[in-house]
């Protein structure tokens, strides 16, 4: 009978270790939803896809293939990705449409945010230089009070604009980074050197119908979408046909090709991060010394 309850007391102070090293563990171990680690995409239409994924619904588009990247590495944990992304989107109307609130804000155990703004903003807002980095701040804020377990990671925009508007929209991301004392995941030295290998690979064309000649017109308008239509095709199928017409090539949208390349950048940077916090879980896995079973 001593024997017994020396036993039981041995279990009980090992189920009390094992219970403090999980409560020790760094929030962000804990903030997993349903078992897998969740990685939540913030931004515009060069995250959103809404052309690509018009075009070819079955994908796979932009979370998905991060999603397969990263399960097809054995040692990293199960994920789930949410792209919460908006075509024509800015920082500003993010907020203050009230669609952060809806559509991110009650996301349960959000562990990852990238953040990938700019391109609109500096369209759309005045004293661009001024206020997109006082935006981007305050969207900082929320997601640390909404999703105090995240890592927050601001991207670089990718080559859209000229390579003068591009600098000025990075500098400021990292100039925001630095000041928030943040990661920077830099995607545009990536995307620009695939653009080397052809500098129409990665981009759909969209192009208005009634620009199209009269003679092929109708014949293409079952391609066209919208009210004035714009033709859309996901990639070179038509180059041989419409490549001399000016503008052609005008929409710089990410296709699915683009996409990946989007993706596969953003495994290889998550990959070591969700190594190393698989690491520091480890500890967690204590078990009851023998002689207490």
């Amino acid at each position: 009978m001593k024997n017994s309850r020396h036993q039981t007391h041995i279990a009980f102070l090992a189920l009390w270790s094992l219970a403090g090293a999980l409560f020790l563990l760094p929030s962000s171990i804990r903030a997993e939803h349903e078992g897998k680690v969740q990685i939540l995409l913030l931004g515009d239409s060069t995250t959103e896809g809404s052309v690509p994924r018009r075009l070819q619904p079955e994908g796979p588009h932009l979370e998905e293939v991060i999603r397969q990247l990263l399960a097809a590495q054995s040692d990293l944990p199960p994920c789930d990705v949410i792209n919460s992304s908006l075509s024509g989107e800015y920082i500003r109307r993010l907020i203050d449409s009230g669609r952060y609130e809806r559509d991110a804000a009650k996301l349960p155990g959000i562990d990852y945010i990238f953040i990938r703004y700019g391109l609109n903003d500096r369209a759309k807002i005045e004293n661009f230089p001024e206020n997109f980095p006082k935006d981007f701040h305050e969207l900082i804020a929320v997601l640390r009070k909404d999703h105090p377990n995240a890592v927050i990671i601001p991207m670089t925009v990718i080559p859209f604009s000229n390579e003068e508007a591009s600098k000025e929209i990075n500098d400021l991301v990292f100039q925001v980074a630095r000041d928030e004392k943040l990661e920077v995941f830099d995607i545009y030295p990536r995307y620009a050197a695939e653009l080397e290998k052809g500098f129409n690979m990665l981009n759909y064309r969209r192009y208005p119908l009634e620009k199209i000649p009269e003679e092929y017109r109708e014949w293409m308008s079952k391609r066209a979408f919208g009210n004035p239509g714009s033709v859309e095709i996901m990639g070179n199928e038509f180059d041989a046909l419409f490549g001399h017409l000016p503008g052609w090539f005008g929409d710089r949208h990410p296709n699915l090709a683009g996409y990946n390349v989007i993706a596969d950048e953003t495994a290889k940077y998550l990959a070591p991060i969700l190594r190393k916090r698989a690491a520091v879980a480890k500890p967690a896995t204590a078990t009851v010394p023998a002689e207490a079973r």
